[in-house]
């Protein structure tokens, strides 16, 4: 992850320097090995294309444009992931991280040239407008965002602190394209909130995994701790709609849970620094040679009390996680639906210019070596909520996704789930609790899925009733 790239040449040829057959391109990473000679052939038709746009386009355009465009293409055409990060997309995902900077509040990939919303984040205007997960947005302030990059349409939507911006969202059921006016606010994700739903009983949400995550999450559990007397008879980790973060925070809140030295996750990639593993010790979550444990201040019934982890489709990627760790190691049982499958690591490269490319550089595997990628974490227990309303958008749909262990290319193709092997079950297989009634109008809506882990956690039986 700390890898550090430095360019030993690069050339790109225009047709007006003619001597596209002689290119060579070579990278030097940090182990020195080399990249091969690139095909003639297709530097040549880089060459052709390049000189076209630039002789007969109804404009004219700059070199730094089109050779900029040219890199965005590169990547954007491997994943949905991977993307060039210029000096203001760079920055913004450093703010991001920290928890604060201004904008709406919406986690978003890209699909079919547009963008798709992963999950809106608590307490922020497109939660509160109503924006949801699987929506795809195609409009912003009238302008189409067909063919923008994702990095741009970010930069589009992030702004000054009380701006309106106007989203078209195309959403699955509805005939016609909605409209929601937004007022851009200053995002302050707090990333941990925690509350005693009953007596005994205490409820952690994790919205996202930001920087300080895992010390926040150690306040939270002590305050539920002090709560209830010093004897927490059971814990809700809440991480629906949680779309993922950084991965050393992610490494924390299993920690948490876990015993020392226990493997939270590990990655496989095609290099060394992408080949790691990841466990349950200070050095994998606490970020600097003199940040202190901060999960020594855990109280110790932590590593002990019984946990149900909550999920649905909005979970993605360090979310996914910390459910499959917990899982494996049989410390909690996940109850909820599907996750989104994220599954793939993305490695920030720093480029010169403060500028970086996001590259997708490994897959995610739990500690009983499930693949997360394009499967997400099976729930042990299903417990569906369709008052809710919302219909997934999963990583499996998304065009040229990086394809799962055992999943077949075709499948990314056609948007339906892949034939393949299916993951290895923790414990049994995932049982559905029938689904709840739908609400009436006006009648609040109670969560079937807490009240759920609420049971469980009780010992008493998931059943329909149970779901009511």
């Amino acid at each position: 992850m700390g890898k550090r790239f430095q360019q030993a040449g690069l050339i790109v040829l225009g047709a007006a320097i003619g001597v596209a057959a002689s290119l060579h391109f070579s990278a030097t990473a940090q182990r020195n090995s080399v990249i091969g000679q690139l095909p003639v052939d297709d530097l040549r038709l880089f060459s052709e294309v390049f000189g076209r746009i630039k002789n007969d386009y109804v404009e004219p355009v700059e070199d730094k444009r089109l050779l900029k465009e040219a890199i965005n293409g590169m990547l954007t055409g491997l994943d949905p992931h991977s993307a060039f990060l210029d000096q203001d997309a760079f920055k913004d995902l450093q703010v991001g991280t920290q928890g604060e900077f201004g904008g709406l509040g919406i986690e978003v990939g890209a699909e079919d040239g547009f963008v798709r919303v992963v999950a809106p984040i608590e307490d922020t205007p497109a939660y509160r407008a109503g924006i949801r997960a699987g929506d795809l947005i195609i409009r912003l302030d009238g302008a189409s965002l067909k063919g923008v990059t994702l990095n741009d349409a970010v930069k589009r939507m992030r702004g000054k602190p009380n701006t309106e911006v106007r989203l078209s969202v195309i959403r699955k059921g509805e005939a016609e394209p909605l409209e929601f006016k937004l007022k851009r606010d200053v995002i302050r994700v707090k990333s941990v909130k925690a509350r005693m739903q009953e007596p005994g009983y205490g409820v952690l949400r994790v919205t996202q995994f930001q920087e300080h995550t895992g010390e926040n999450l150690v306040q939270a559990v002590n305050d539920l701790y002090r709560e209830a007397g010093g004897d927490l008879k059971g814990l809700v980790l809440d991480l629906r709609m949680n779309p993922g973060g950084l991965l050393n925070a992610a490494v924390a809140v299993s920690a948490a849970f876990l015993q020392k030295d226990a493997l939270v996750v590990y990655t496989d990639g095609r290099t060394d620094d992408a080949r790691m593993r990841l466990t349950a010790s200070r050095e994998n979550y606490a970020r600097g040679p003199l940040r202190d444990d901060y999960l020594r201040n855990l109280p110790a019934g932590a590593k002990t009390v019984p946990i149900v982890v909550l999920v649905n489709g909005g979970s993605a990627s360090a979310s996914e996680i910390v459910a499959g760790a917990l899982q494996d190691h049989k410390r909690a049982t996940v109850i909820g639906t599907q996750t989104f499958g994220k599954g793939s690591v993305q490695t920030i490269l720093p480029l010169p210019n403060n500028q970086a490319v996001k590259l997708t550089t490994a897959r995610y595997y739990t500690p009983n070596g499930r693949s997360i990628q394009a499967k997400g974490i099976a729930p042990d227990f299903v417990v569906e909520d369709p008052a809710e309303g919302r219909v997934f958008m999963r990583e499996a749909d998304l065009r040229r996704h990086l394809t799962g262990d055992g999943e077949k290319p075709e499948g990314a193709q056609s948007g339906k789930p892949a034939e393949g092997e299916k993951p290895a079950e923790p414990k049994e297989a995932a049982k559905p609790a029938a689904r709840a009634p739908a609400r009436e109008p006006n009648v609040p809506r109670e969560d079937v899925q807490l009240a759920a882990a609420l049971k469980h956690l009780k010992g008493q039986p998931l059943t329909s009733a149970a779901a009511k």
